[in-house]
């Protein structure tokens, strides 16, 4: 009686209920991935406070990526049989409770249980790896303009959320901005999570509202092979996930690293913790016109295309850091923050349609999770071995030229992968073994 109800309140809205998915996790994400980048934030006052050293404190970030690791491939299956929303509201518990808990911190290792691991888990849960197992079942044609719109809530969040964080750090402490994000996650995330299903057809829905995509639709945003049924097993058989999960690795490599480490940098070049903060959040809002634009985009062109112009946009982010630091000036701040938020964070609008496409099937969300334990532990390395060649060379120099390196490689890794979609697709047309080319 109750999924009856569910199904006929579903039915009577005004609007597919698949658009309501894509408002929660658009606050969800603007919340639970800032509560994360925050961390740039409270690093230099942290350092101050405590006097540890750049990786002892940085690595707290990435210790909580090698946790979260190993719960990406798990979040898929827990989903199914917890549900979305359980397992939706068990990550704003322990985001919040990371956040809450971090602000009575004295030692290294709290910092690390509760930023790096509560934060982290929470971050997982309700971030790109969550919401990018949920939406791709509610869309098909129009996946990467639903997806970019969910995840451009981060942006918005972010032009809220840093300056207003960085003025309470400011006046009153970093435990005090610990102590109200907190807050601020249990009072919204709480309810509004409620709302969360996993699929459509627990409303009796279909994907796209109950609009099968057209031919020249599934065309363009379908990578996988014709009636293919993935699971795990198969995809670790293919040179094709291993060369999407290399690109994933140094995609969430560079962007954590630069993330983490970019207003620390700022201020040792000689920018003011005004201008930092400012940069940090402007780089996520400048993001918002750019996933939504780039994510249909890539409902048109493909994903292939618009993954090559976001690693392009990291590139141009490390160009304009190296610039930086002989020449500390507004240009090239603007120039930065429009090649990292504009084109870079373009990159979200396609995390989640890329394996779902490259491997649609039952197990499409246990392959994703395992393609984004790849990308943990990118994003685990990205800040501590940035911090580490910080500490070796005395500068960011060595550091940031690696990020640009590995910048151009992601690009290479996806567009291998997406490239042995080809050939696989033209296999299956002629009846050829899938596996043996793939």
């Amino acid at each position: 009686m109750r999924d009856t109800r569910q199904h006929l309140s579903a039915a009577r809205l005004p609007f597919y209920y698949g658009w309501i998915v894509v408002a929660v996790a658009f606050l969800t994400t603007a919340i639970a991935v800032n509560a994360r980048t925050s961390f740039s934030l409270l690093l230099p006052p942290m350092l101050t406070e405590f006097g540890w050293k750049d990786s002892v404190t940085a690595g707290a970030f990435s210790f909580g990526f090698l946790i979260t690791a190993c719960l990406s491939p798990l979040l898929g299956p827990l989903m199914d049989r917890l549900g979305a929303r359980l397992v939706m509201e068990l990550g704003v518990i322990c985001l919040a409770a990371g956040m809450l808990l971090a602000s009575l911190a004295s030692e290294p290792w709290h910092i690390y249980a509760t930023l790096g691991v509560l934060v982290a888990i929470g971050g997982v849960f309700l971030g790109f790896t969550g919401q990018g197992l949920l939406l791709p079942a509610w869309f098909v044609r129009r996946r990467g303009l639903a997806m970019s719109i969910a995840f451009s809530g981060v942006g918005v969040g972010s032009v809220v959320m840093m300056p207003w964080l960085q003025s309470i750090i400011g006046t009153m402490g970093w435990r005090a901005a610990c102590w109200r994000l907190g807050l601020l996650a249990l009072v919204v995330l709480v309810p509004i999570n409620l709302l969360t299903r996993r699929r459509p057809e627990e409303l009796g829905l279909a994907p796209d509202g109950g609009c099968a995509p057209t031919p020249d639709a599934r065309a363009r945003t379908r990578h996988a092979d014709p009636a293919a049924d993935w699971t795990l097993r198969r995809a670790l058989r293919t040179t094709r996930f291993w060369w999407l999960a290399a690109g994933y690795f140094g995609a969430t490599f560079v962007w954590y690293a630069v993330q983490v480490h970019q207003s620390k940098y700022l201020l040792e070049v000689g920018f003011s913790p005004r201008e930092a903060a400012w940069a940090l959040g402007f780089v996520s809002f400048a993001g918002v016109p750019g996933q939504i634009a780039l994510g249909q985009l890539s409902d048109r062109i493909g994903r292939g295309w618009v993954w090559v112009i976001g690693n392009g946009g990291f590139l141009g982010t490390y160009v304009a850091l190296l610039l930086l630091h002989d020449h500390p000036n507004q240009g090239l701040l603007y120039a930065m923050v429009f090649a990292q938020g504009f084109l870079g964070y373009g990159l979200i609008s396609v995390l989640g349609a890329i394996p779902a496409e490259l491997f649609e099937g039952r197990r499409s969300g246990t392959i994703f999770g395992t393609v984004m334990l790849a990308a943990s532990m990118g994003g685990a390395a990205g800040p501590w071995v940035t911090g580490a060649l910080r500490g070796y060379t005395g500068s960011y120099d060595l550091a940031f030229w690696f990020g640009a390196v590995l910048s151009v490689l992601s690009a290479a890794a996806v567009w291998r992968a997406i490239g042995l979609w080809k050939t696989a697709s033209n296999a299956a047309r002629i009846g050829a073994p899938v596996e043996r080319l793939v």
